[in-house]
């Protein structure tokens, strides 16, 4: 926010304006010790499996790509791997995450990065009628239409999530 109460925009933003991509920007209060997607989900009054997360992971064939999955989810290794064309990957160290993307934990946008890597969003996006997925920044999240979003970053849909807590 800025002096004057209104929500400042994101780099990510500004791409979506100059794209012509419809969205919302949504604040929330941040919570330092809590960056989790439940977290952002419950500010904002939604439910978690239609706030994204957006990882960051690194294949052993193809180098580092992107996948965004519901708050209630993980990534699920094995499909990532399998859709990205690796035989297997791994999520970057959160130390690597400035460097490789330009962003910040818990203000990873799938918009704006650094680079365009492969991105791949969870086919339980296209659910509804809007997600939530980072602004760029740590308390700001898009509201946008899956599909012009997945458009706009140029994103496969695949099932690449899995529940908390399940195993591989």
């Amino acid at each position: 926010m800025s002096k004057t109460g209104k929500t400042e925009k994101t780099n990510a933003a500004r791409l979506l304006d100059k794209a012509a991509v419809s969205y919302e920007l949504i604040p929330y209060e941040v919570d330092e010790n809590d960056l989790a997607a439940g977290h952002i989900a419950s500010q904002l009054g939604e439910p978690l499996d239609q706030v994204f997360k957006t990882l960051v992971l690194s294949g052993d064939r193809t180098g580092y790509f992107v996948c965004v999955v519901p708050g209630d989810s993980e990534v699920d290794l094995k499909a990532a791997a399998k859709v990205s064309g690796n035989k297997k990957c791994d999520l970057i160290h959160m130390k690597d995450l400035l460097q490789v993307t330009g962003y910040i934990r818990g203000g990873c946008s799938p918009v704006g990065m650094k680079k365009p890597f492969p991105t791949f969003f969870d086919s339980s996006a296209m659910d509804f009628p809007y997600i939530y997925v980072s602004a760029g920044v740590r308390g700001l999240q898009f509201k946008v239409a899956p599909a012009d979003i997945i458009g706009y970053v140029k994103a496969s849909l695949a099932p690449i999530a899995r529940k908390s807590g399940q195993e591989d």
